[in-house]
């Protein structure tokens, strides 16, 4: 089994997919990339189990087969090579690898591509086409929000609800909840599931944002086809909370701010906090908001005032500065409205013009005031 390809082209391409190889893997086989050529088409495949990738590309190639080369080598090889053409020559009896190129040859020995385990068939499966902006924008917009306790492995990755009149994507880790909902993009059906982080965020280095995205699904699994690659990840398997009961319903406090003026507030004022907790509190009466935060332990103490749009009755209420940091950061208005009805109850943070299509709504859970 011989195939010439350049070197950039392939770097490339293995560097796509390169994400999903794990440090920790369970089987041997699994650190390496399986190259598979049928009609002059090279495809490349890695996977974690959980998780696999492929992507292909024209080769000049005039045999068919597969072997399993070791990837940290060959991307080592790749990464120090001028672009040029290399040519691969494979020895199927003993899976020697010898790379050939211009000023010199390296040799690797591989292992038996048969070995490399099969990617699940998606049978009973459901599609629905996606443009690559809309994906990254949900993933951009929902991805920081996710749980990381391995206990509750249902809050750890992004939940996609799909219907005939919009796309949701939810993600909360009890603390903090994103619902991102689209109406330029509907399913033919209903269904919802469960998509785990790495996937999600191997789809976000990769995708351009001009692309379609096909994604098919089933009860257990997700296929992602774009461009030249193809992602397959495994479904988180439970039952998603009920979202939608906590999203308080009555909010009459409603203060709308300049989202920058805001941030770099709460930034500086940050500085001053508890490390533990994180604690800002906001001070809100007539057209000022004062932000202020102390840590007692060291005396460190700083307050800031910012004149605001307030309507509502005067309140104090307390929030960690930095699920508001992340919140204000992932919207793009110029303004934001957040809206509240008492300091024990969660806040609602969202962009003060509702852009077409795009509907986004942040909850941030308050933290007790130390009175």
């Amino acid at each position: 089994m011989n195939f010439v390809i350049s070197s950039a082209t392939l770097l490339k391409h293995l560097q796509g997919i390169s994400g999903v190889l794990s440090t920790s893997n369970t089987l041997p086989i699994l650190d390496n990339f399986l190259f598979e050529i049928v009609d002059a088409r090279l495809t490349v495949s890695a996977s974690d189990l959980e998780t696999t990738m492929r992507t292909s590309m024209e080769v000049e190639a005039k045999e068919e087969g597969k072997i399993a080369i070791p990837a940290k080598l060959l991307l080592d090889v790749l990464k120090n090579l001028p672009d040029q053409p290399c040519t691969f020559l494979v020895d199927m009896s003993n899976f020697s690898i010898e790379i050939a190129y211009d000023n010199g040859k390296s040799k690797m020995v591989g292992y038996n591509g048969d070995d490399f385990p099969r990617t699940p068939a998606l049978e009973n499966s459901s599609s629905i086409l996606i443009s690559g902006s809309i994906v990254s924008n949900a993933i951009n917009k929902t991805l920081f929000a996710t749980g990381v306790d391995d206990l509750r492995p249902v809050m750890s990755g992004v939940f996609c609800q799909f219907s005939p009149e919009n796309i949701t994507f939810v993600a909360t880790d009890a603390h903090k909840l994103v619902r991102y909902t689209r109406t330029d993009s509907q399913a033919s059906g209903s269904s919802s599931f469960i998509l785990p982080k790495k996937p999600l965020n191997l789809l976000k280095s990769n995708l351009k944002g001009d692309e379609e995205v096909q994604l098919d699904y089933n009860d257990s699994n997700a296929v992602f086809t774009f461009n030249d690659i193809v992602l397959i990840c495994r479904l988180i398997d439970g039952k998603y909370p009920n979202y939608e009961a906590v999203i308080p319903k009555e909010n009459p406090n409603v203060l709308t701010i300049d989202r920058l003026q805001f941030l770099s507030s709460i930034k500086r004022v940050s500085i001053f906090a508890n490390k533990t907790t994180h604690q800002i509190k906001l001070k809100l009466a007539g057209s000022e908001l004062a932000l202020s935060a102390e840590d007692i332990d060291f005396a460190n103490e700083a307050n800031e005032r910012l004149t605001c749009n307030y309507a509502g009755d005067d309140m104090e209420i307390g929030f960690n500065s930095r699920f508001l940091m992340e919140m204000l950061n992932n919207i793009d208005t110029a303004e934001v409205r957040l809206e509240m009805s008492e300091p024990s109850k969660a806040g609602l943070l969202m962009p003060s013009e509702s852009s077409e299509n795009e509907d986004i709504l942040m909850l941030v859970m308050p933290v007790m005031l130390n009175r």
